[in-house]
């Protein structure tokens, strides 16, 4: 069976109510015997946590500047704090989580973005090794996206950018990202359940699709055209709705194909 992917991101990591949905959504799934594997930011702990460092959380294009001292912050706040938030939730659930970053087994091999970003990274290889051994002894992996080069130095990688290329290198059966956009909307702000490359360059084109959704759309169509099975953008609103998306029972939000 191929793995189902999800990336989980958003004001969905502040809410302890909704975590706790999202853990009740990922156990039964995984209980079922989907091969889940959960890919997760952290945007707004990471901010918090420099605040209280006295430095200020700065961006360009929408990417975090991650200087070499914010690096460890952003570390220790991924592959610590929110992993381990994330992995007893579902253990709690019932799911025998295990937390790990794109470091271990070297699964995430970055190069470096951009001089400007300072320690940001973008995915140039992926070694799915350790997740498929984790998969295999029935593990749920809650994979943090900071990612190592190939001298061993770390870097902070986009968590979407690291969970499609997790998902394109598995050929996952399914990739959901689950976040405060419950999907793409059409001209009258309802959701579009299903997208295929013309009718999104359509939209593009009339500008129903705009900013920063452009290019989150082109890299779901990309995701399915590099052989990942199907990629959904979905909300929260309950854990039923939720694992109902995640085994492709039902769908709340919006489904690309090809």
């Amino acid at each position: 069976m191929r793995p189902v992917v999800v990336k989980i991101g958003g004001s969905l990591l502040e809410s302890g109510d909704a975590l706790r949905g999202l853990a009740r959504a990922l156990a039964p799934a995984w209980s079922g015997g989907v091969p889940l594997v959960l890919v997760h930011g952290g945007g707004k702990d990471i901010n918090r946590n420099l605040q209280w460092l006295g430095e200020e959380p700065k961006f360009k294009d929408g990417l975090r500047i991650t200087s070499e001292d914010a690096l460890l912050i952003v570390e220790m706040t991924l592959s610590g704090t929110v992993n381990k938030r994330l992995v007893s939730l579902l253990q709690s659930e019932g799911a025998r989580a295990c937390g790990i970053s794109g470091v271990d087994g070297s699964t995430l091999i970055c190069l470096p973005l951009d001089p400007e970003l300072g320690r940001v990274g973008t995915v140039s290889h992926v070694r799915p090794a350790l997740v498929e051994a984790l998969l295999a002894a029935r593990f749920l992996p809650v994979i943090s996206p900071i990612s190592t080069d190939t001298a061993g130095a770390h870097y902070n990688v986009n968590a979407d950018d690291a969970a499609s290329a997790l998902a394109v290198a598995m050929k996952a059966e399914r990739l959901v990202y689950v976040s405060d956009v419950p999907g793409v909307m059409d001209g009258n702000k309802h959701i579009l359940p299903k997208l295929n490359r013309d009718a999104a360059e359509s939209l593009i084109k009339s500008n129903v699709i705009a900013g920063g959704m452009i290019p989150k759309v082109r890299s779901c169509l990309s995701a399915v055209e590099a052989g990942v099975g199907e990629v959904h953008i979905c909300g929260f609103s309950s854990p039923e709705k939720l694992e109902a998306q995640i085994s492709g029972t039902s769908n709340s939000g919006t489904i690309f194909g090809v």
